[in-house]
């Protein structure tokens, strides 16, 4: 093989390889092709939460990330100003789209 034949082979080989993990979003479960999950972090008395906020940060291809997924924002998007619960949700779809968001519940 020619050097320049191996060094293509070599340069689409290590572009390949970067773009296996392009897009990590933090789940207790990851999906390859594809990831719709949510789960609890904080609560103290859910019952009384009667608001519901929701604040999202997203990327495509983890090249580009937008989005303020704080429990400020989410607290400001409900109306609320006594938290009870905190939630999250993360969705990836094929490592090309990827949604991370916060959920508070309260009052």
């Amino acid at each position: 093989m020619k050097t320049a034949s191996r060094l293509s082979l070599a340069a689409i080989a290590l572009i390949g390889l970067s773009l296996t993990g392009c897009m990590p979003v933090a789940s207790p479960l990851a999906g390859g092709i594809f990831a719709d999950v949510k789960y609890g972090i904080v609560a103290t008395d859910a019952s009384s939460a009667t608001k519901e906020g929701k604040a999202c940060a997203t990327t495509i291809l983890g090249w580009v990330a937008t989005g303020d997924a704080s429990v400020q924002a989410a607290k400001a998007a409900g109306g609320i100003s006594t938290v009870a619960v905190v939630d999250h949700s993360a969705k990836n779809i094929l490592g090309i789209f990827a949604e991370w968001c916060t959920i508070v519940r309260g009052n």
